[in-house]
Order: C-alpha cells, then structure tokens, then sequence
C-alpha cells in the first residue's frame, strides 16, 4: 500500500473515506477505524468472548464468516492459522473488508459479495461464524436450515433475543387443540415477527427468545455445546438430531438452484 511520510495521516484519512464503520479495526500504527463506536471497541469485546472457545491452532480449517462486515472475525481468525472466506451482501462493507485486508497483508482471507443462503454454493467448511445476521433473516430458519446440511465442526451463533433463559419443560412435547394455551408461556419457544422496524432499521424481522434459539438449531440439525457469552451459542453438527427429515430434500433443491444461478 503506498503512503506518505506520515502514514498515519494516510491510514485515517483513507478511513474517513471509507466511513461510516461499524467494525472497530485495530490498524498499524495503533490506528482504529471506530474508536468512538457506540458499542465500545466492537466487535473485539465479543471476540474476546468466544476466542477461548476456538481452537488456537486453526492451520488446515476452513472458515465461512457470514455476515463479515468490515472483517473483524475474518482477520482473527486467519492470525489463528485458517483459510476464511468472508460474504456479506453490503458493497459498503465490504469495500472496507478489502481494503483492511490490504493493509493488514491477510493473504489467507478472501472477501465476496453472498448472503447466508447461498452458502452452499462455497464448499465445506470447518468453522462458521454467523455472528449478527440471524434477526436480519427473513427467512431465518431456512438460513439454518442451509448451514445445518453444510454440517461444521464449530459454529458460533450469535443473535438479538429477549425474554429470560428459561425454557419450558414440556415444549418438546405434542399438544393437541384443546392444550395450545400452553403456547402462550413466556418459557415456550417465541419468535416476535417485526412488521416495520426495529431500532430504527427496517432490515431487522425476528426477535427469538432463549427458547427458540436452542429449538431451532436443534430442528436444522446442531447441538448447543456451550454459550460464551450473552446471546452467543457454541454448536457442532448433530446427526441424530430429530430435525424434520421431510424437508431435507426442500432445502436441498434450494441450495442447489442458489448453487446454479449464482443466488
């Protein structure tokens, strides 16, 4: 990258550029891109959550970063050792990502423009991150659904939620008519729907409870090994999962089709 005898004039002005960010990256020279982030040094406190519960040594992985913003995961995952591919559907950031990656010299991750349901068309991988982008769904349990059938080692979720930790003990269970009030328990797996927006932002649909979150990992096809921190679940792919076998071949056909026309 060229710069000027003061390259930290060039690095912030080529963020300023860039702006605005969402990601806090912590560039040469003790330069950051969002010092004054409303969330603090986003998202390093949350990596910081989950780094301990990843392997160290991530030489020989493949890493899907879904939802990868400006690369913040991308970039401590590969310092680990691991190939990472980043998507994200936004060109803003992702023009970030690319630059950032110039900058740090991160031959080993690569950033493409893709949503979460086109990541079957990219391979296998070993680890997913899908870290910010659940409530952003439309879709969301067919997004699942899609990393379910690409069966990871490890996948670290991460969603908006609300409600408390509990979870009813017979949710599990069959209900007939005459029982549905049952549903209605605040420990029973809820999505609220978001018909316009949600903080201001008119991309954000669902909001799961605790409940919801464990089920619908367990229906696409993952357990739950750990939670790091709040609204961050540790997964690996479950075969004996009781996930809804009629619609495997469903998900399938999509992924395929996606696969075909490129999304």
């Amino acid at each position: 990258m060229t710069t000027t005898t003061n390259g930290h004039c060039t690095l912030a002005t080529k963020i300023e550029e860039l702006g605005p960010w969402f990601h806090n990256l912590h560039l040469p020279g003790n330069i950051e891109t969002a010092p004054d982030h409303m969330f603090g040094d986003f998202p390093r406190y949350k990596w910081e959550q989950i780094a301990p519960h990843i392997p160290a040594d991530l030489t020989g992985w493949r890493v899907l970063d879904i939802g990868c913003n400006a690369g913040y995961y991308s970039f401590a995952l590969a310092a680990r050792g691991a190939t990472v591919l980043g998507i994200d559907t936004d060109e803003h950031y992702l023009r970030q990502a690319q630059w950032a990656k110039e900058v740090k010299g991160a031959d080993t991750v690569e950033f493409r423009q893709g949503s979460v349901y086109e990541a079957g068309r990219f391979g296998a991988f070993d680890l997913v991150l899908f870290m910010g982008v659940f409530y952003h769904l439309r879709h969301p349990l067919l997004a699942l659904d899609i990393l379910g059938q690409l069966e990871p080692r490890l996948m670290v979720f991460q969603t908006l939620s609300f409600g408390s930790d509990a979870v009813a003990p017979d949710a599990c269970e069959d209900r007939d008519f005459q029982t549905r009030d049952r549903l209605a328990d605040p420990a029973w797996p809820h999505m609220a729907f978001i018909e316009t927006t949600f903080c201001d932002d008119p991309t954000n649909w669902w909001v799961p409870n605790h409940a919801a979150i464990e089920a619908m990992l367990r229906s696409a096809g993952f357990r739950v090994t750990g939670r790091p921190g709040h609204e961050i679940y540790l997964c690996t792919a479950d075969d004996t999962s009781t996930r809804w076998r009629q619609e495997d071949e469903a998900v399938s056909l999509i992924v395929r089709g996606l696969s075909r026309n490129g999304g």
